[in-house]
């Protein structure tokens, strides 16, 4: 009887370990809040390979919402060109590297690319769907107007967004965030 009620009792606590692991374990909520999980964006790059946010994981990485025909986000390039300089090669608390996966609201394929290339965008990742406002992207992130930044870490986790990450306030966040 006795051998009966340890096994018992080894039981429930095995359960309760069970549990409290699988509460540990449990994923944050995909959302567009700080905190949350980013949600998935899969969309091809000018050569017409497909690139998925999630293929960058490990890394510090800003979704940069922008357009070749949005002045403001001609603007703010410069910046982003800046910071993707000076932080590329970084260590962070929760990334190694940054990187900027650039998703174009255009529905011109060769305005996009001269845009690239005019303002010395030398990141890899440039993605689009070519639909404009219509862009599923920018229908996921809830976006209404550009440019919109998400900046993500290592486990694809919104560590900051919105117009705090324009000008010199996504270098400031990177600072902060390094190892």
């Amino acid at each position: 009887m006795k051998t009966f009620k340890h096994i018992l009792l080894f039981s429930f606590l095995l359960i309760g370990f069970s549990l409290i692991a699988q509460e540990q374990k449990e994923e944050p909520k995909v959302g567009l809040n700080i905190g949350n999980k980013a949600p998935e964006l899969v969309f091809n790059d000018p050569n017409g390979k497909a690139i998925a946010l999630s293929d960058l994981k490990g890394k510090m990485v800003l979704i940069d919402f922008w357009a070749s025909w949005c002045g403001p986000c001609r603007r703010e390039n410069p910046n982003l060109v800046k910071a993707y300089k000076k932080f590329k090669d970084k260590e962070f608390e929760n990334g190694e590297g940054f990187t900027v996966y650039s998703v174009s609201l255009d529905k011109s394929k060769a305005s996009w690319q001269n845009a690239i290339m005019q303002d010395r965008l030398a990141w890899p990742y440039h993605v689009s769907d070519l639909k404009f406002w219509q862009s599923e992207g920018a229908e996921i992130y809830k976006v209404t107007s550009i440019p919109s930044s998400f900046l993500i870490d290592g486990d694809g986790i919104i560590v900051g967004k919105g117009n705090s990450l324009m000008g010199g306030g996504l270098e400031a966040l990177l600072a902060n965030l390094l190892r």
